[in-house]
C-alpha cells in the first residue's frame, strides 16, 4: 500500500486539455514576470507589457487550476 494515490491520467478529452494547459500558463506567466523584473531598468515600456502578459497568463493558469480541481471524473 502506497502513501500517495497513483494518477494515470484521465480519458475525458476536456479534462485532459485542461490539465495540459495549466502548467504552461502558470510557468509562462512566472517567466514573463521575471523577465519584466530584469528588463525594468532599461526598457520600461517593454517591462510594462511583460508584467501585463505575465499577470494575465498566471491568473488564467490559476483559474484553470481551480476549475479543474472542482471537476469530477465521469
Amino acid at each position: 500500500m502506497s502513501f500517495f494515490k497513483k494518477y494515470n491520467g484521465t480519458a475525458n478529452a476536456r479534462l485532459l486539455r485542461m490539465e495540459r494547459v495549466i502548467w504552461p500558463l502558470v510557468y509562462g506567466g512566472l517567466l514573463a514576470l521575471v523577465l519584466a523584473w530584469f528588463t525594468e531598468n532599461r526598457q520600461a515600456t517593454d517591462a510594462t507589457g511583460l508584467y501585463a502578459v505575465g499577470c494575465v497568463a498566471l491568473a488564467m493558469g490559476v483559474a484553470v487550476f481551480v476549475l479543474r480541481s472542482r471537476q469530477k471524473e465521469e
